[in-house]
């Protein structure tokens, strides 16, 4: 025994143990009836991703519960997988292709997603071989991908089993549209950033007299008014209700109107109303059944409604229109105004308020069992103090838009007759309309959001909808193991599905961890060079020393302050543990 080196080299180890206990399936677990399940499910990472400092903390401390359990004897699954990241696998493939002189476009539908499924094989798996470096022991012999056969089955049948419970719906509602993805994001996918933008006061003229001044963000909209609203109960304004006035630059005559919403400390009290443009607009005109003018197309540029502006980018278009009343002496002042406004998730552009046909996902009825699930205790949260979080956004909670405006992704299974115009919904294709008879059908474009096929995570990896043996003994998983960023996304949705499709809740704690930033307290991102690859760490310290480091440091559901020194307290316990057992071994 005298040839053990004094100092451990993880190179010369790592990788031989873990195939060793990768080709014995020591990782595998099968329905036991003489032993107590624990399930988990990993948070499936994008098919896009690699491995950041963010995965390296939530697949160790997984690990550590699933490798605790299996020690103590229980029958330890933990499920792997990845998503699909419809979007964002998109803007990849897209962004690949334009390299080559190839639009998505010009491919065509079909073509296009043979090149995603491409890109798919070769790349969508780089993740899970990471994770594998990591030390991971998830039973890799049941990785499931959202598109895949099992999975697919189990959105087109929660689809139709909503659909038939009148839980979703097509209509015309003002959504966030990324003018970049050109796509509809829900509100989870639209975070707001506070920005610095301006308050413009804009003096709408009556046809005789001074008129009514109007304070706004976004001038260019105002191509698109309809209405200018006051509230019913402001002084100023009261005997000017039902007035009309003439719309600058556009030169129509519209109302002044009355309504509740409007906030009288804002501005000056009177604002303008857009409702193709403005959920809150949206809204006060059905009141007072005002007809909507779209003034924008999808691509954030202007359309034939705007006039002479048609084909500007919606900014450029605001600056014309700006130096245009400010010619004609109708721009009354411009005034600083921080205030916050959507961005997309993944572009981080402007999003803009649309109004757009769009199918949509009922959420009340769903959100009462799940938010009674967490009340009474069924589920918990660690640390406690998420537990109001969850409870004030589902208490509060809107309907979810789930049609997305790309090809990637599970296309919606919604039908048209091009005949009689009926709407069918079915799991396959039909033959003939069910109202006419016709063979006209066509399947609507969009494919569903991301994350509908994620929240049926916790059982459609274990085979729902149909009855296997693993949905019988797996489920409920036993802890769910997450960020905060997708508590909404993600973990809020995973209990809504459970309780409908299977009637029990998806797991019974939540572990919820903190973020990992760089040792100033700022978040590791490209844009700022902070980031610290685990791959580089595993290279130059070994997997235990990066895994033992990151958890050693990291209190419950605190941030992670993270330095490349820090590594080497994992680095120095690992060569504790060699040179113990050195020491035993040699003597």
């Amino acid at each position: 025994m005298k040839d053990i080196p004094p100092r451990y080299n993880p190179k010369d180890h790592e990788e031989s143990i873990y195939s060793k206990w990768e080709n014995n399936s020591l990782f595998h677990a099968e329905p036991d009836p003489s032993r107590k399940p624990f399930t988990i499910t990993i948070p499936p990472p994008n098919v896009t991703g690699i491995l950041h400092m963010g995965h390296a903390l939530n697949n160790t401390l997984q690990d550590i519960l699933i490798r605790w359990k299996r020690m103590q004897g229980s029958a330890s699954l933990w499920v792997p997988g990845t998503d699909h990241a419809g979007i964002a696998t998109q803007n990849v493939v897209e962004r690949n292709l334009r390299e080559k002189g190839i639009t998505r476009q010009g491919l065509g539908r079909e073509k296009f997603v043979e090149e995603v499924w491409k890109w798919r094989e070769k790349y969508g798996n780089t993740i899970i071989m990471q994770l594998k470096r990591l030390g991971a022991s998830c039973d890799w012999e049941r990785t499931r991908f959202t598109m895949d056969k099992g999975l697919s089955e189990a959105v087109l049948e929660a689809f139709v089993q909503l659909y038939n419970k009148g839980l979703i719906y097509r209509g015309n509602y003002i959504i966030n549209w990324c003018p970049r993805c050109q796509t509809a994001l829900s509100d989870e996918e639209a975070p707001h950033q506070d920005v610095e933008g301006k308050l413009y006061y804009i003096l709408y003229p009556f046809k005789e007299g001074e008129g009514v001044v109007v304070a706004t963000t976004r001038p260019e909209t105002m191509l698109g008014d309809v209405a200018v609203a006051v509230n019913p109960k402001d002084r100023r304004y009261k005997k000017l209700i039902g007035k009309k006035l003439i719309l600058p630059i556009v030169g129509k005559e519209i109302n002044i109107i009355a309504d509740d919403f409007v906030d009288k400390k804002f501005g000056t009290g009177a604002v303008k109303v857009t409702p193709a443009h403005d959920p809150n607009d949206f809204e006060m005109a059905k009141r007072h059944n005002l007809e909507p003018i779209t003034v924008m197309g999808p691509d954030g540029r202007m359309n034939e409604n705007a006039g002479r502006f048609n084909g500007l980018d919606r900014f450029e278009a605001r600056k014309l229109i700006v130096a245009e009343l400010e010619e004609k002496k109708l721009l009354i002042k411009i005034e600083k105004h921080d205030h916050a406004v959507g961005h997309c998730y993944r572009c981080h552009t402007v999003i803009e308020p649309y109004l757009s046909l769009q199918w949509f996902v009922r959420m009340k009825p769903l959100a009462e069992p799940a938010i009674e699930a967490v009340r009474s205790g069924k589920i918990k949260f660690h640390p406690k103090r998420w537990t109001k979080v969850y409870l004030n956004w589902m208490e509060n909670i809107k309907d979810w838009c789930i049609s997305r405006q790309i090809w990637w992704g599970h296309r919606l299974p919604v039908y048209y007759c091009q005949k009689c115009n009926a709407v069918i919904v079915s799991k396959v294709t039909p033959e003939k309309c069910q109202k006419c008879g016709s063979v006209e059908l066509k399947q609507d474009e969009d494919v569903l959001d991301t994350w509908f096929s994620s929240w049926l995570w916790p059982f459609s990896t274990l085979g729902w909808p149909e009855k296997t043996k693993d949905m019988e003994y797996f489920y409920p998983t036993s802890v769910l193991v997450t960020a905060p960023e997708i508590l909404f996304f993600w973990v809020a949705r995973m209990i809504m599905s459970g309780k409908e499709f299977i009637k029990e809740i998806p797991f019974s704690d939540v572990y919820i961890h903190g973020t990992v930033r760089d040792a100033t307290g700022k978040k590791m991102s490209k844009s700022l060079g902070n980031i610290i690859d685990p791959l580089e760490i595993i290279d130059g310290f070994g997997a235990d020393a990066l895994r033992f480091s990151i958890v050693s440091i990291t209190s419950a559901g605190q941030d992670v302050f993270l330095s490349k020194e820090k590594f080497e307290i994992g680095r120095n316990f690992a060569n504790k543990i060699w040179n113990a057992s050195r020491f035993v071994l040699m003597n």
